[in-house]
């Protein structure tokens, strides 16, 4: 038994991206530190339950990147028709959060006496269903034209829609951004994007009036306006003492579990939104940098699956991940630094939360299944240089292999 289990082992490294690997092993230690010193100020263990979703994300990783991305994408009607009524029951029946200001969020159900936040596991299956999509279009030799654009748009519309009845802003930015990294991976025509970009910018001003609540604006405002003690005190509390904290750290920080800032829990949400401002206060700039490398190289890589998959729906699948990672990473960062307004969106994998930790590693099991399929043609192993597999990323093979 120990034997076979050695010998999957072993043939799983082989198959797998072992750099990837060891770059997400590397983020998820420096994420389990920072909340371990988190964890001195508050009575929960942000610690432990990291632990745990990590540990379960892992399993779902494996678990996943064991499957043809393919084979589950074949599924993408059930997965596109679960996932919104998911989003609709979560609506509905879900947690509800009120705050002040107006905010008024629904986007968490229980599980198991857990909250368990939907719409991340509707990002991974967002980037199975609309990989799918664009594949499809795009095989067909349809993507130039105007009503297929257009279907794509509202199948991310959906998503978008729903995310913002359920009042996560956040996560309704994360698919936008999802959606156009992969259409562009796909080949949409600049023009459209172009429109997109003129009615999003005839838009905004209808929706600054009518449509965004007044906490929201608020957050907007105060980010210009820091400089404001009665800012600082109220909309602009979090960003203001979030850049206190950082920059009190100076180049290499007071020490890991040595802040002071941090024992005394000074920073709003610094497990979660603002664990960035923990990094800067005991770590310095040195501990800032490695953050923003880790997760840059982290992203590079998923690019370098990308350009070596085998087939358009797995490059379609790695780019809505890099779209997902990077806009995270870059919003929450603008967040702490305060030159972008809270949003209520986490730093990937470092930010406390067992229904994100854990959906970003099924989302990296997709990754490392295109990795795995590389050198694949529906089930056939080929060498990384052979004339077929070369044949086949043309284009050439595969349209034979579809008419038989």
């Amino acid at each position: 038994m120990w034997n076979q289990f050695g010998k999957a082992f072993v043939d799983y490294l082989k198959r797998a991206d072992i750099i990837l690997w060891l770059l997400l092993a590397g983020i998820s230690t420096y994420s389990l530190l920072l909340l371990k010193s988190v964890s001195r100020a508050t009575p929960d263990d942000y610690f432990r339950t990291q632990v745990m979703a990590i540990g379960l994300g892992v399993c779902g990783a494996v678990f996943v990147s064991l499957m043809d991305y393919a084979d589950l994408a074949g599924f993408w009607k059930l997965i596109t028709g679960f996932s919104i009524f998911l989003m609709i029951y979560t609506y509905f029946f879900g947690e509800r959060i009120q705050g002040s200001g107006g905010v008024d969020a629904r986007a968490w159900i229980q599980i198991l006496g857990r909250t368990f936040q939907t719409s991340e596991l509707v990002k991974v299956a967002f980037m199975i269903t609309y990989a799918k999509h664009l594949d499809m279009v795009k095989s067909r030799g349809r993507l130039d034209e105007f009503p297929q654009v257009v279907l794509l748009g509202c199948h991310a519309l959906v998503f978008l829609l729903l995310c913002q009845l359920q009042g996560d802003t956040g996560a309704t930015v994360v698919f936008f951004f999802m959606f156009v990294a992969m259409s562009l991976a796909a080949g949409v025509q600049l023009r459209y994007f172009a429109i997109l970009a003129g009615m999003i910018l005839v838009g905004l001003p209808l929706a600054w009036r009518y449509i965004m609540p007044d906490y929201q604006k608020a957050r907007f405002i105060a980010v210009f306006n820091l400089d404001d003690p009665d800012v600082r005190l109220q909309d602009g509390y979090q960003q203001w003492q979030g850049r206190i904290s950082i920059g009190s750290g100076k180049l290499k920080g007071q020490g890991l579990f040595e802040g002071s800032r941090v024992a005394s829990n000074v920073v709003v949400f610094q497990q979660s939104d603002f664990i960035f401002s923990v990094a800067g206060e005991e770590l310095g700039f040195i501990g800032c940098v490695l953050i923003m490398v880790l997760l840059l190289l982290f992203m590079l890589k998923v690019l370098h699956v990308a350009g070596s998959a085998r087939d358009e729906l797995g490059r379609f699948i790695c780019y809505g991940y890099f779209g997902w990672i990077a806009l995270q990473s870059v919003a929450n960062i603008g967040m702490c630094v305060a030159m972008l307004p809270a949003m209520g969106v986490t730093l990937p994998f470092f930010s406390a939360g067992g229904s994100s930790a854990a959906c970003l590693y099924l989302g990296f099991g997709l990754v490392q299944s295109v990795h795995m399929r590389r050198r694949e043609i529906d089930g056939l192993h080929l060498k990384q240089k052979s004339p077929l597999r070369f044949a086949y990323k043309q284009g050439k093979v595969g349209r034979e292999l579809r008419k038989m």
